[in-house]
């Protein structure tokens, strides 16, 4: 990913109202962010429970979204993080919903996945975990390309019928 500032976070987001953006909180570690190793920026929001944002590039331009997780507490199964489809114990991962941007947005349509609580989905992926017997592990490379695209796909869907991407 580019360098960002945080003006340039604050404008990418295209489902988020004005309040939104001013109220953003960027990660507690923005300024120590190696952008170079980044397929996308993901973080809760420090002051705000539930609110968490994701940043990517789309076809070139940087596109951000708001999302919200859910307040029900985690079950006690293990669960699939759609996102890096990493397995958590049920309570790390969480239902995120985003307002939809545009019209199709005010008129209360959203999108909403499974992932990790902690929206560390990009650390996730290129740790390597001990292999249960008989169980074949994708390459990191592969890992990583398919996380990168479901959350630009994740973004997308949300993204669809905005009339500015940054």
């Amino acid at each position: 990913m580019q360098t960002l500032t945080e003006e340039q976070v604050r404008a990418a987001l295209v489902n988020a109202s004005p309040e939104e953006q001013e109220r953003l909180a960027v990660p507690v570690d923005f300024a120590l962010v190696d952008w170079d190793h980044l397929d996308f920026l993901a973080w809760r929001d420090p002051r705000t429970r539930g609110r968490g944002y994701v940043l990517t590039e789309l076809d070139g331009r940087l596109t951000g979204i708001v999302l919200r997780a859910t307040d029900g507490s985690g079950h006690g199964r293990p669960a699939l993080c759609n996102i890096c489809h990493t397995m958590q114990p049920g309570d790390q991962v969480a239902l995120f919903t985003a307002r939809k941007a545009g019209d199709a947005g005010i008129r209360g349509d959203s999108v909403g996945t499974y992932v990790c609580a902690d929206l560390s989905c990009h650390e996730n992926v290129r740790l390597a975990a001990p292999l249960a017997p008989n169980e074949i592990r994708a390459s990191v490379d592969r890992r990583i390309d398919g996380t990168r695209r479901r959350v630009e796909s994740f973004v997308e869907r949300v993204a669809a019928g905005a009339d500015r991407v940054v």
